[in-house]
């Protein structure tokens, strides 16, 4: 697709997080069933659930722009998804793998809240307010999912009892 206008430009960016949500889907069965902590489990459960609403969501805003979702391809969530699986199956203590598996979800976790940041500018100048409002709430669920995801951390590493280790 041409980008020439802020339209666009939109559609493009709406296809790239479709794409960017598809892989998630994917990808959070597998950190459901590596991690340990049952909390952890129980916030990338939530999350998948979440993540399905999220898609339908940009669907129905596909549907509402008379545009079709498929197109885009996002290199960064491709990036992101195949560094995650890796880490999943590195020989790691179980605190360890789960402490890991947050800091990777809280990286895609802050590259959505990026790319759904700025749809939901585009939108806003665009005068899509639907759209705004749906992608609104997507935002602050990624967030909220950040959050949750940081409270799990500290706990995981308080509970581990992980400390400083002395330098080498």
């Amino acid at each position: 697709m041409a980008l020439n206008s802020l339209r666009d430009l939109f559609v493009t960016e709406l296809r790239d997080v479709y794409d960017a949500e598809n892989r998630v889907v994917t990808l959070l069965p597998r950190c459901i069933e590596a991690a340990s902590s049952s909390d952890l489990q129980e916030a990338f459960e939530d999350h998948l659930d979440e993540t399905r609403e999220q898609i339908r969501r940009l669907d129905r805003i596909f549907n509402q722009l008379g545009e079709s979702p498929l197109g885009e391809k996002c290199d960064a969530m491709e990036g992101l998804v195949r560094e995650c699986e890796a880490m999943v199956n590195e020989p790691a203590e179980t605190w360890v793998r789960d402490a890991l598996m947050i800091s990777m979800a809280q990286r895609i976790e802050h590259y959505e809240i990026a790319v759904y940041g700025t749809v939901c500018n585009y939108a806003q100048h665009l005068g899509e307010q639907d759209a705004l409002d749906s992608l609104q709430q997507t935002l602050t669920e990624e967030k909220e999912t950040d959050k949750k995801l940081t409270k799990i951390a500290e706990a995981c590493l308080k509970s581990s009892g992980a400390r400083k280790e002395p330098r080498r």
